[in-house]
């Protein structure tokens, strides 16, 4: 038995079995979903009423005049006492908002049967008004004479001025036939179906709205009476929508799609009735997910608070809007601009400085020398000359000038100085006493100097020229060096300490 007979053995198993099921049964109205099938698969019938039967079906008459008597009995707040499953308008309110969901699937098919038959006499009007409600309202009021365009108030009310202009040049230039009286009919009658179709969402909406603020005002204020019925029809009453957590409600109507062979980039997962409401989608798109869990969060709050009938005017629901629209606010706003701070003020307090022979010779190393000093000083109002012909305004400052007296002096600290002992003083002192120009001889002998001498008395004499010089330095070395000690010397009458 090959995999095609088999296939259509179980195919007249299910047909017998089904029929079998139906036997003794009373026959059922079929259901919305499968007459909206039907009727996208047949969308050439003459009537807009063979595919469009919402409006004739039994379900819908008996929920519009549910609503009219709750309308006309004006049920209050104190009404509702115990679960809100118990009320008998609370069943009402959900089939009334689930209405609305086959109301706009019956608006699509409707449309679709309008275009495909108008494009017949305008077929460049579907590009030119995309919105559905309006091309039904422009449909009904043109009709067959497309000159009504120009100076048509009732146009004016349904299109914008640039549309209308627009309309008007395409519809003289169009290439469509004209209609017959009969095909003419049938689209006034499709039209007139969606506008009243239309009009009876509007007054379901109305309707919900209107119940919902004393069935749950706190949750209806957060999210919309609207999206709130249909949160509670999903989850099954108010008192299993206020037990359910803020991640399972947030999931309340996600779609499920099987796109076999599609791109799911335009596939939103995890996204319910409170993602596509409005206080969610008035955010930009990449803050819609966080501001669903936020709103999601502070619904499960608002739903506990009505399952008890507490907060009836709405304090609690207002509250928490209040703290939602405060976030998002926060989320939205532009970041802070970042101020130039100035630097703070140096910490240039006292160092601990240490003592000792490495410090004096750090200090000897890194001093100033003579040559730097002069190198640095300028003098105001001269122009200087360049130290090398590459480096323009580079000058030696004071360096090689008259007056600038020694150029480099051996840096010795006075705490170096100090500790010198004054042996080592006087030989140094000694060392650097000068009799004229120096040679380079190590005797330190002068230049200029001879043993010959002129004198008056015997002429030339040879003398030693030093001896003078020696005698002087020796006696000024003892009594005036800055290394002389004191001496005691005895007067006459008593002793004085001298130097």
């Amino acid at each position: 038995m090959s995999l095609a007979d088999e296939l259509l053995a179980d195919l007249e198993e299910a047909a017998e079995e089904e029929e079998g099921g139906s036997y003794g049964e009373e026959e059922e109205e079929p259901a919305i979903e499968d007459v909206q099938e039907e009727a996208q698969l047949d969308l050439s019938g003459d009537s807009v009423k063979s595919i469009a039967k919402l409006w004739d079906s039994k379900m819908f008459a008996e929920i519009m005049m549910k609503i009219e008597e709750y309308i006309s009995k004006q049920a209050k707040a104190s009404e509702v006492m115990g679960p809100v499953e118990a009320a008998p308008e609370y069943r009402v309110i959900v089939d009334a908002n689930n209405l609305t969901v086959e109301i706009e699937n019956e608006l699509n098919i409707i449309h679709k049967f309008i275009r495909d038959k108008y494009s017949k006499r305008f077929p460049e009007l579907e590009s030119l008004v995309p919105n559905a409600l309006d091309y039904i309202r422009t449909v009904k009021e043109l009709g067959n004479s497309l000159d009504k365009c120009k100076n048509n108030e009732n146009l004016q009310q349904i299109l914008t001025n640039a549309t209308i202009m627009v309309v008007s040049v395409t519809a003289s230039t169009t290439q469509g036939q004209q209609l017959s009286e009969e095909e003419l009919e049938r689209l006034e009658e499709a039209c007139d179906m969606a506008l009243e179709l239309n009009a009876s969402k509007h007054r379901i909406y109305e309707y919900v709205e209107s119940r919902m603020s004393f069935i749950a005002p706190n949750l209806s204020i957060i999210v919309g009476a609207s999206t709130a019925a249909k949160i509670m029809g999903v989850a099954g009453g108010l008192t299993n929508v206020s037990k359910m957590p803020a991640c399972n409600i947030m999931l309340l109507g996600a779609q499920r799609r099987t796109l076999s062979g599609f791109s799911s980039t335009s596939v939103l997962p995890h996204t319910g009735y409170i993602y596509h409401s409005d206080i969610v989608q008035s955010l930009p798109p990449d803050l819609r997910r966080k501001a669903a869990r936020l709103v999601a969060a502070k619904c499960t709050l608002a739903a506990r608070v009505d399952s008890f009938h507490e907060s009836t005017e709405g304090k609690v629901g207002y509250e928490l809007k209040d703290e939602i629209e405060r976030k998002f606010d926060k989320w939205q706003e532009p970041p802070p601009v970042k101020q130039v701070k100035p630097l703070p003020a140096p910490l240039d307090g006292q160092r601990k400085k240490r003592g000792g022979r490495r410090y004096r010779k750090m200090k000897e190393r890194l001093g100033l020398t003579e040559i730097r000093k002069q190198a640095n000083r300028m003098s105001f109002g001269e122009i200087e000359e360049d130290a090398y012909q590459e480096d323009l305004g580079f000058s030696l400052g004071h360096l090689g000038k008259s007056g600038s007296g020694r150029v480099r002096q051996t840096q010795v600290n006075e705490a170096t100085k100090a500790r010198i002992s004054k042996t080592l003083q006087r030989t140094l002192q000694k060392q650097s006493v000068v009799y004229g120009g120096k040679s380079t001889i190590r005797d330190r002998s002068s230049g200029t100097a001879s043993s010959v001498a002129f004198t008056p008395l015997q002429g030339l004499e040879i003398v030693n020229p030093q001896a003078a010089e020696k005698k002087v330095a020796e006696a000024n070395q003892k009594y005036f060096s800055s290394m002389a000690e004191f001496l005691k010397v005895k007067g006459e009458k008593s002793g004085v300490m001298s130097t």
